[in-house]
């Protein structure tokens, strides 16, 4: 996947990731043993609102880092590997956020 050249669409998949609830919830369903996991399993593992933690799916769905997908009550996340491929392109040395040179005022 090419990196993005909008610099709104990499502020958004970013700042998906800038709060520790959203990073623990990629995490979790990461590490689901199918490459998934329901809301139920995640409402499990936060003390807080299921209001508070559909919020947090909700921007990381928006986002791309996660797909949803409802199977009759329930839904289903799953991450975008594409995504996330896309977000350490930024970071990788000769990425656009590293390496680039300096200018300078003479």
């Amino acid at each position: 996947m090419a990196v993005p050249d909008d610099p709104a669409s990499a502020a958004r998949l970013f700042k998906a990731l800038a709060d520790p609830i959203r990073v623990q919830l990629v995490v979790l369903v990461r590490q689901a043993a199918s490459g998934e996991a329901c809301f139920c399993d995640l409402a499990d593992e936060f003390d807080m609102p299921q209001s508070s933690l559909s919020h947090h799916l909700k921007i990381l769905v928006s986002a791309g880092v996660l797909q949803r997908e409802r199977r009759g009550t329930w839904s289903w996340y799953r991450v975008d590997h594409e995504v996330l491929d896309t977000m350490e392109q930024f970071l990788r040395p000769g990425g656009p956020l590293r390496d680039a040179p300096a200018s300078r005022c003479d």
